[in-house]
């Protein structure tokens, strides 16, 4: 399948900035299945400097800055993406199952194992807890197939959790979304992957969009589109797989990735330090997944 992301990031500034220095993660990473065919990248005022690297979790950074007045910031980004189709129906109850995937896990030398092994560890916005283990605990007897359980904690979060915009924001903790079961897409992409990691099981934080698809009859809206969050985990000798808590779901071609990393820290699409501006701004994002005929 092939898609066009457009993603509009802008932001106005109460006074002028002399100067801003920024980090983009909003260029599609290439994955097994999924690659990226073309993009274009508009920076409004014009960057100064700008240049795109890979970072440490093999995703495409871009950095840019702008060194002269501005009152607004606007950047857009237009990829072509061609994501391969993916099984609809997957029978995750075989393959290794719980006790075997931490004993593996702990026991290989395996390059991949080592490496999954980093995302067993506390990150910025995730501490491993009791109470995320006590939530996920009764999914994950030693003899059940790893990925079903798995499948069932996705489902129990999309059934005892509310989605709320309205609720939570970047500093949110997750002892917060715990108490009051409401969140967004991060949120709950973050409380499953504390919830693994608590039982001992590597899980990082995927980041990207989401094609939505509207009701019979009706034309999809430009821009009701946004950047969407899930997460993914390691089985040894199987690899990663992602599931999406907020749509109860494992990731499939409609999942457009664009960087996976420790949190949301690692992968926050537009960050930087600006020099001035006040002390208000406002921010607004639009997102619009366009699926191209074949």
């Amino acid at each position: 399948m092939k898609f066009i992301v457009r993603h509009v990031t802008k932001y106005s500034y109460e006074q002028p900035v002399s100067s801003c220095h920024n980090i983009a993660y909003m260029v599609p990473r290439n994955t097994a299945s999924q690659q990226l065919d073309t993009i274009a990248i508009a920076i409004s005022p014009t960057a100064s400097v700008s240049n795109t690297r890979t970072d440490y979790f093999g995703n495409q950074l871009y950095q840019f800055s702008i060194e002269q007045d501005h009152s607004e910031l606007e950047v857009e980004v237009t990829s072509h993406i061609r994501v391969d189709e993916m099984p609809i129906n997957r029978n995750l109850d075989f393959g290794n199952t719980c006790a075997y995937s931490k004993q593996r896990l702990h026991q290989s030398a395996d390059p991949e194992c080592l490496t999954a092994r980093e995302f067993l560890l506390d990150s910025p916005m995730i501490q491993q807890h009791a109470d995320l283990a006590h939530y996920a605990a009764a999914f994950f007897p030693d003899d059940r197939p790893f990925l079903s359980a798995v499948m069932e904690l996705t489902e129990k979060i999309y059934t005892d959790f509310t989605y709320d915009p309205g609720f939570s924001d970047v500093a949110t903790p997750l002892s917060d979304v715990l108490k009051h079961k409401r969140g967004v897409c991060q949120d709950f992409a973050h409380f499953a992957i504390g919830c693994l990691r608590s039982l001992g099981y590597p899980a990082r934080y995927v980041s990207g969009y989401l094609e939505t698809l509207p009701p019979p009859g009706q034309e999809k809206l430009v821009g009701a589109d946004a950047t969407h969050a899930w997460f993914g985990v390691f089985s040894p000798g199987e690899g990663w797989f992602e599931f999406d808590p907020t749509n109860n779901k494992m990731a499939s071609e409609q999942h457009i990735t664009t960087a996976w990393g420790r949190d949301y820290s690692d992968v926050t699409p537009l960050k930087g330090v600006i020099f001035g501006g006040g002390k208000q701004h406002t921010l607004s994002v639009s997102v619009d997944v366009q699926r191209l005929a074949d």
